[in-house]
């Protein structure tokens, strides 16, 4: 799969089963086993060669961008490797040749088998104070026993749409609650609209994770030794949404998946759960008729819930060029806010990483925008970075089971937190 500046959002299975994005561009796969597209900058102070990968962005403009940026730095040459297919898989294996990249992005700022296997620098003293420059929640995701690997580049993430239009003639209000969504979307569906869409699984697959912290738990213990969401509320949460379903307020089919945003532009649904990138589309269609929110807080211990997604700026650990490597990260992603500003503004819709900046971002400055930005400071959540592949897998296996199925919910978690124990032992040793 061509991993987009979103797909990061669905990994480990926990956010989405089946995730063949089509949102942030291209997803249809590519072939092509190694990298391709090398641009290097040329008429530096310096005799260093640093290699940076991106993968393959879908919007026009990235690539030329980021080789415009490496081509500015002063003090190395720096070339530019534009990776199509499977990003991570292709990078994983060119980590262990010894023709490693100096400088790499990588979701969520680096992955656990990295750490483990010291693939990746510790840029804890490069960032230093500028740390609580950055978006909080994406720093917190980005730090692992106290130790930070990646610099954020940019963040994306989910949220709900509305037509304030359809709520205000139906006679309710932006729902703030799960039971209040709930009302909203049958007081709004009708034969020519669905009340509520979140893909054409019922929005079983994005939204599992999801139940997780709107009742008001974490995935893991602080130790990450087990599971930290067994408990009455998340039930409550299983068996609520179950219900949501069966109510007739949601829509379980229409002519695309969520993330695309074609339900919501078309009309085919007053409410939908999507992903920020599609909000130029959105407006185009609807104008002023648009309006966001995190998912609603489920029970009286829930919270509202915004997932994002951040991709970072890594540093070879067994590179050859470490000190001139961490250099140029600081340069590009801490130093130089106007390429940062155009990195998240001029490409998309995304949100620069430090809060500080969005401001500059003009379609974050007011409406939708504005509000979804400040979502992921108050409300956003990740993946912790011990929710790995096998463990998703099977919580997602039991969410279906539960809503999709019928099951009751304390049976099939205790098949589940079994996997987990075992899963997480297996990532502690």
């Amino acid at each position: 799969m061509n991993i987009s500046r979103r797909s990061l959002l669905l990994a480990g299975g926990s956010l989405a089963a089946a995730a063949t994005l089509a949102a942030c561009g291209n997803n249809n796969p590519l072939s092509s086993p190694t990298p391709i597209g090398s641009t290097s900058a040329s008429g530096s102070a310096s005799d260093v060669t640093l290699q940076q990968w991106y993968h393959e962005y879908g919007e026009a403009g990235v690539k030329e961008a980021v080789e415009r940026y490496a081509a500015a730095y002063p003090n190395a040459t720096v070339e530019v490797k534009w990776t199509p297919g499977d990003y991570s898989s292709i990078l994983a294996a060119q980590l262990l040749t010894n023709d490693i990249p100096d400088v790499f992005e990588y979701e969520q700022g680096g992955s656990l088998d990295m750490i483990r296997a010291g693939q990746l620098e510790d840029l804890t003293e490069l960032i230093g104070d500028q740390a609580a420059d950055f978006n909080p929640a994406v720093m917190k995701r980005f730090t692992f026993e106290d130790k930070i690997y990646g610099i954020p580049q940019t963040i994306d993430m989910q949220l709900l749409y509305y037509r304030p239009s359809l709520l205000e003639a139906a006679g309710v209000e932006p729902p703030t609650t799960f039971e209040q969504l709930v009302a909203a979307a049958n007081a709004v569906k009708s034969a020519d609209i669905g009340g509520f869409f979140a893909g054409n699984d019922g929005g079983i697959g994005v939204l599992g994770t999801i139940l997780i912290w709107a009742s008001g738990s974490d995935q893991l213990t602080e130790d990450r030794s087990a599971v930290a969401f067994l408990n009455d509320d998340f039930y409550a949460a299983l068996t609520s949404y179950r219900d949501f379903l069966r109510s007739g307020g949601v829509l379980e089919a229409a002519s695309a998946e969520w993330y695309d945003g074609a339900a919501f532009v078309n009309g085919e649904a007053a409410m939908q759960w999507g992903g920020l990138w599609s909000l130029p589309d959105i407006k185009k269609a609807w104008g002023d008729d648009v309006a966001v929110l995190p998912f609603p807080a489920i029970g009286a211990n829930g919270r509202p819930a915004v997932p994002f997604g951040a991709f970072g700026s890594c540093v070879a650990a067994k590179g050859a060029n470490v000190d001139a490597s961490k250099a140029f990260a600081k340069w590009l992603w801490i130093d130089q806010e106007e390429f940062q500003v155009d990195f998240s503004n001029s490409y998309g819709t995304h949100i620069p990483a430090k809060p500080s900046l969005v401001a500059q971002a003009d379609k974050l400055a007011d409406g939708p925008g504005k509000d979804a930005a400040q979502f992921v400071s108050d409300h956003g959540f990740a993946n912790d970075i011990m929710w790995s592949g096998a463990l998703g897998d099977a919580y997602s296996t039991a969410v279906s089971n539960v809503i999709k199925d019928g099951k009751d919910p304390k049976t099939e978690f205790a098949a589940f937190e079994a996997t987990a124990k075992t899963e997480l032992a297996k990532l502690q040793s």
